[in-house]
């Protein structure tokens, strides 16, 4: 099982959609390798249909190749579909493969509830009172977890969730983890892209050559 996130980082609504893009593509090329994609955590963008951020977990046996394919900086060439006259065409996104934590021991109370999973519906979305809000009650983060079917595995899987939230903001010069974490999560390279995408189509153009 490995986590990957996809994030627009502090770019503006361009690279937001541009993780929307990634996501869809990053999906169809899991299908096709028999990789089972959870997603465990979506920032929206500030337009409706981006996407901030994505967290999502892999299975399968090619799980590792894909993740290491998608992390790194992406560069997504396009003109601006929300500026018109914007000049800028590179846009940039970051993929991370991540470690999955444990869940949070010794940093306080954790409080578990169970709650109605939201959503659009469809069969993805369980009815039941399955998904689960774990808050930290020091600090009052929380996050809500509704991608499994019963309550111990959103249990589990929100866990770990708050300990990675919770590892960000600790002042740990000596966790390498968490200082792995917030590099790659802030600072996404310009230039020397691992892979690059051309066109509203999300094109991927190899060795330097632009798509047909």
């Amino acid at each position: 099982m490995i986590w990957l996130q996809l994030s627009a980082n502090t770019g503006p609504a361009e690279c937001c959609l541009g993780v929307k893009k990634a996501l869809v593509r990053l999906a169809a090329e899991a299908d096709a390798s028999g990789i089972a994609v959870t997603m465990i955590e979506e920032v929206d963008g500030p337009i409706n249909g981006t996407l901030r951020s994505v967290l999502l977990r892999l299975e399968g046996a090619a799980a590792k190749d894909l993740a290491r394919r998608w992390s790194g900086s992406i560069l997504w060439i396009c003109d601006s579909p929300y500026r018109k006259q914007h000049k800028r065409k590179n846009w940039f996104l970051l993929g991370a493969e991540l470690t999955p934590p444990e869940e949070p021991r010794g940093n306080g109370e954790i409080r578990y509830e169970a709650t109605r999973a939201s959503g659009p519906g469809g069969q993805h979305v369980n009815k039941t009172d399955s998904a689960i809000r774990a808050t930290h009650v020091a600090t009052g983060m929380s996050v809500k977890v509704q991608s499994e079917r019963s309550q111990h595995a959103n249990k589990r899987l929100a866990g770990q969730l708050l300990a990675m939230k919770l590892a960000s903001l600790a002042d740990d010069a000596e966790s390498s983890a968490r200082a792995a974490r917030h590099i790659q999560h802030r600072q996404a390279e310009r230039g020397n892209a691992q892979r690059v995408f051309v066109g509203m189509g999300f094109v991927e153009r190899l060795e330097g050559k632009m798509p047909p």
